[in-house]
């Protein structure tokens, strides 16, 4: 964030008298206002030994917005846990809860967790249902966004959206969700189970697990199973129990969409396999492995350079480099898109490579000659066309390039 920004933003939490009763109240919506002016998708607050330090993710990177004094920390948390309807007499264990709001169309959560300085709260916003209602709003490329379509259309086998948190898997997920929604109307039993319900899916039956009364991802499953359901939403494969039935669901005539956490669509099969997913059920349950990233993207203001050295070894002949303007508030950077590669098991040489229990490696090898255009080509394409920066891609993706070792 541009230091302007964040002098204008200390500012304003200055102006505001610390000795007044509602002074948390003004604090608090003060913050959420601004995360939401700002297109936030966190707003972090963290008790230090000096204070209460302020910050938003802005397009993926956590940048300081101010710091409040440190005799009014504990009163703002508090705040948020009202609005979250928490326990504020609690402080001594991690809650979460959902800020329900009528007028904007945002969803927030706030998670708290105690540290040796007090409460630390973190309030995540959900963008409104009127955002990325469908695929083709997520600005998916053609190679991939067709076949997606096509396989949405499919009685049976499964769907995963994979990648690292904040990657925007679930967001991919949602959309497929309201496509299959739109094309059905109400033709085709759209169920869902989550932990937790983030947005509400008209034409959805969408469930949130609780497992303190033992529903939990398995046993809802199990469950859900009874229901009749044509096509189930499970918002994440965490253990092997919930994989084995996921997978178990997407070959008894059921289409399953979930998420996975994995650094790519390879490594998801191999993660898989780990957890004692048995190859078949890979091989003969899996549709397709998405795996994406969301970078962010320059702002008009950046400047083309040849420098090698700006070049951060990606093999491209220029790049174009932050600069930073009143526009990208001194960032370089304005929003973000998506970075996707698409791995499709039933190719015979990738099927026969999940089946002889190959490494994540030599399947990936063996997915981009059978056609998929990986996550790193795709960013080099992106530097080269100047839609981001070569230091923005490493600092997503790394320097581990699989393909530069092959």
């Amino acid at each position: 964030m541009a230091d302007a920004l964040q002098d204008v933003l200390q500012r304003e939490f200055t102006s505001l008298d610390v000795n007044s009763p509602n002074y948390a109240v003004a604090v608090v919506d003060r913050l959420l206002a601004q995360s939401r002016r700002l297109g936030a998708s966190d707003a972090h607050l963290v008790p230090t030994a000096d204070g209460l330090d302020v910050g938003f993710r802005i397009d993926g990177v956590l940048q300081a917005a101010a710091r409040l004094p440190r005799t009014s920390a504990a009163n703002v948390i508090a705040r948020l846990k009202v609005l979250a309807e928490l326990l504020t007499y609690r402080t001594d264990i991690p809650q979460e809860g959902r800020i329900r709001t009528i007028r904007e169309q945002v969803e927030m959560r706030v998670s708290t967790f105690p540290t040796v300085f007090g409460e630390k709260a973190v309030v995540r916003l959900f963008a409104g249902s009127e955002r990325y209602q469908r695929l083709d709003d997520l600005g998916l490329p053609e190679d991939v966004r067709g076949p997606l379509g096509r396989l949405l259309e499919e009685t049976s086998g499964a769907i995963l959206a994979t990648g690292p948190a904040g990657s925007g898997k679930t967001t991919t997920i949602y959309a497929c969700m309201r496509d299959l929604a739109f094309r059905s109307d109400g033709s085709r039993s759209l169920v869902s189970l989550e932990d937790p319900v983030e947005v509400i899916v008209p034409g959805v039956a969408q469930s949130q697990v609780n497992p303190g009364v033992q529903f939990d991802l398995l046993n809802g499953l199990r469950f859900l199973m009874r229901q009749d359901p044509e096509v189930i939403m499970v918002g994440e494969i965490r253990d092997r129990g919930t994989a084995e039935a996921a997978f178990g669901a997407s070959l008894t005539g059921h289409l399953l969409l979930s998420t996975f956490h994995a650094g790519s669509a390879a490594e998801a099969i191999s993660r898989l396999a780990d957890m004692g997913i048995e190859p078949y059920l890979l091989q003969s349950g899996l549709l397709a492995i998405l795996c994406q990233r969301l970078v962010r993207r320059l702002c008009a203001c950046a400047r083309p350079s040849s420098a090698v050295e700006d070049r951060l070894g990606l093999p491209v002949s220029e790049v174009r480099l932050p600069a930073g303007c009143e526009e990208c508030n001194g960032t370089g950077y304005r929003g973000r898109f998506v970075l996707v590669e698409m791995l499709i098991p039933e190719r015979s040489s990738v099927g026969r490579a999940i089946l002889s229990r190959s490494d994540a490696a030599s399947i990936e090898r063996l997915a981009v000659q059978a056609g998929m255009v990986s996550r790193w080509q795709r960013a080099c394409a992106a530097v080269g066309e100047g839609q981001t920066s070569a230091a923005e891609i490493r600092r997503v993706l790394g320097f581990s390039n699989p393909e530069e070792r092959t």
